[in-house]
């Protein structure tokens, strides 16, 4: 049951029972799960950016704790949810980590962030075209890319980060990358971190984030059942 599977938040012990706690969440509305968890709901719906996927998160076993490798390390799986409607269209892109702005010259695609993210990844559906005491979760499923995937990601990736090598950072919007962007990321409008510009003198900039575009992610899904 699902009370008892989010009451004892023991972390899963392999991807099947990962999944099994994943499908027990669909169908459950965002308010039932905070309940039965004993998490309170925020005040400001509107403004409680990233509440759903730590309250996935920690229904599922997670650490619900901020680290560079996946949200279940254990199991190399990342947890990620997927806003989408009631016909199961994607609604927005999906955050994958920040960027690393500073020593982009050093960084390769083999061990970075991005990569080491979507190795392995769950993603669960959420109802976000509905008013918030209404959303619920969906399906699930494990994704990993394949060749032809992780060479998209991999161009992308590196296009953006050369620029951003080359003190480009603040060229860089989001009609860059063909399923990869890289974006502003803060806590608020006047977060800033350390950046060089074309001439590599330091500069502050806005920090970024590398986000997956929301056709990429609707192929993901396409030919799933997306509601439990």
């Amino acid at each position: 049951m699902v009370g008892a599977m989010v009451g004892a938040m023991e972390p899963p012990v392999d991807e099947h029972e990962l999944m099994r706690r994943a499908r027990a969440l669909g169908g459950r509305t965002v308010p039932e799960v905070a309940q039965m968890l004993g998490v309170p709901l925020p005040r400001r719906p509107g403004r409680a950016k990233g509440f759903v996927g730590q309250l996935a998160e920690r229904a599922l076993g997670g650490a619900c704790d901020s680290r560079v490798g996946p949200d279940f390390a254990e199991l190399g799986v990342e947890l990620k949810t997927l806003p989408v409607d009631g016909r199961g269209r994607v609604r927005e892109s999906t955050f994958v980590c920040t960027a690393q702005i500073a020593g982009a010259s050093e960084l390769d695609w083999s061990t970075s962030r991005v990569r080491r993210k979507l190795a392995r990844v769950l993603f669960l559906a959420i109802r976000a075209d509905l008013p918030p005491a209404e959303r619920r979760f969906g399906a699930a499923f494990l994704w990993s890319p394949d060749a032809a995937q992780e060479a998209q990601l991999r161009a992308d990736w590196e296009d953006l980060m050369g620029a951003v090598a080359i003190g480009q950072v603040e060229a860089i919007d989001a009609r860059r990358g063909e399923v990869l962007q890289l974006r502003p990321k803060g806590a608020n409008a006047a977060a800033r971190t350390l950046a060089f510009d074309a001439e590599g003198a330091p500069i502050l900039s806005a920090p970024k984030g590398f986000y997956l575009r929301s056709r990429f992610t609707a192929g993901l899904w396409r030919g799933a059942s997306l509601w439990a």
